[in-house]
């Protein structure tokens, strides 16, 4: 793996790795560069995204933007070679996990929907893709004896890849943060969630 920036990596994957910096994403999420994984492409890249957790301003309000945890990491791999499983030379592999609401992860159509709201922010905003796969998972969990958090706990674990057909993907990151927000159960952009008036 070689790290961005180094003078060796090829002009594609440097001009990839600048325009996925360059995305514009709503101010809920916070996006960063974090470690990519070891060995799974001569060269590699990834970016952290979470959902904030507002902690109020001075007159002690506060805007909670998700009710639980939702983050995830949007990885890419560059093999200037090409490899055959991928159909070209970048892929991206996303991981998000948020917690969902009891009614929602009861729902047996959960998954179709997360999957759905994947293919229909890549339609919306990436360039052509090729080979999307991946899987969507739905656990509940209970917690006994002296173990921190709420008794019972939900949440939603959507993993996929697809293989990128041009280095703009900008488009890339922003379909990726639009699944994080709708997993994260956030309001449309623009719209600000109705709170508890205090009387």
């Amino acid at each position: 793996m070689t790290t961005p920036g180094l003078p060796n990596e090829p002009a594609q994957f440097r001009a990839a790795v600048d325009a996925m910096n360059s995305a514009v994403v709503r101010p809920e999420i916070e996006v960063g560069p974090i470690r990519p994984p070891q060995r799974l492409a001569p060269y590699s890249y990834a970016i952290g995204a979470e959902v904030r957790h507002d902690d109020g301003d001075a007159t002690g309000e506060h805007e909670v933007f998700s009710e639980g945890d939702a983050f995830g990491r949007l990885i890419l791999l560059h093999d200037p070679d090409g490899d055959e499983a991928w159909n070209g030379t970048m892929r991206l592999v996303a991981y998000i996990q948020a917690d969902v609401e009891p009614a929602l992860a009861a729902d047996p159509l959960l998954p179709e929907v997360a999957w759905s709201w994947l293919v229909d922010a890549l339609d919306e905003k990436a360039d052509e893709i090729v080979a999307l796969g991946g899987t969507v998972t739905a656990t509940s969990s209970v917690r006994y004896g002296d173990i921190a958090g709420p008794p019972r706990a939900h949440q939603l674990e959507l993993r996929a890849s697809w293989t990128a057909t041009s280095t703009e993907l900008a488009s890339h990151v922003e379909a990726f943060c639009d699944v994080l927000s709708y997993a994260a159960g956030l309001p449309p952009a623009g719209v600000t969630k109705l709170g508890k008036r205090s009387r």
